[in-house]
């Protein structure tokens, strides 16, 4: 990944970071890894555990954020999260989330991912 592409997924992860906190989200943990597998950020919301993956564009010409989550990237997602789940014991709900930012937009679409 090129430095400006690493450095604009770190700004939108604390743009997103930021917008879930001002919604009432605690922060837990940024950038999980398992294996090949990476979750952005876990949040946490009225007792259900949310692994968010953040999405930026700073234009839409080659298609929104939001549907730039590839089968093969859900799936690594989802085998992260179960490690992660039982690393740390979790045993409520659970959810997947995108937060997608297009420019200066936020937006934030829950259980998103199965």
């Amino acid at each position: 990944m090129k430095k400006q592409s690493r450095e604009l997924g770190k700004e939108g992860e604390a743009m997103a970071r930021q917008h879930l906190e001002s919604k009432g989200y605690t922060f837990i943990e940024q950038n999980y890894r398992y294996k090949r597998g990476e979750i952005d950020l876990i949040m946490q919301k009225e007792g259900t555990l949310v692994f968010v993956e953040v999405k930026r564009r700073s234009g839409s010409a080659f298609g929104y954020p939001e549907e730039m989550v590839s089968e093969s990237q859900a799936a690594k997602l989802l085998e992260t999260a179960e490690a992660y789940l039982e690393a740390c014991g979790h045993q409520g709900p659970i959810r997947f989330d995108i937060v997608a930012i297009l420019g200066k937009q936020i937006r934030h679409f829950e259980d998103a991912i199965a």
